[in-house]
């Protein structure tokens, strides 16, 4: 028996927020999207190199305020390329944490929390 990926599902209320956010800012490219029919909610997935996320407009599929754990290569590289986007609702530091190792984290606009950390070698993506 093993296990696979994980991908987390985040709420979110505003379509073009989210957006921006992501694709705009993050940097995630949108894989596809679904809809049951106009005017329904918006269900997507979004990803980046090998971090893929999905996210839901639907009443009942999560709560929003979740937050996830994104393994990166080089947090301190990604904080720079964020900071120079010049994004107006954020702008993310990065952080000795007291276990070791260096965090990024980011609420996006549905207060759904990413902490992007360093990937220490030993630890598989």
């Amino acid at each position: 028996m093993s296990l696979g990926t994980v991908t987390p599902i985040f709420r979110f209320f505003d379509e073009a927020k989210t957006r921006e956010f992501y694709v705009g800012f993050l940097g995630f490219k949108v894989d596809w999207e679904h809809r049951f029919e106009d005017g329904l909610p918006l269900y997507m997935q979004v990803s980046k190199d090998g971090c893929v996320l999905h996210l839901s407009e639907h009443f009942g599929d999560c709560s929003p305020g979740a937050a996830v754990r994104i393994a990166a290569s080089d947090v301190d590289a990604y904080q720079v390329e964020l900071i120079a986007k010049q994004y107006k609702n954020a702008r993310p530091g990065v952080e000795e944490m007291p276990w070791g190792g260096r965090e990024m984290s980011i609420k996006d606009p549905s207060s759904n929390r990413l902490t992007f950390f360093n990937r220490s070698p030993e630890i598989s993506a």
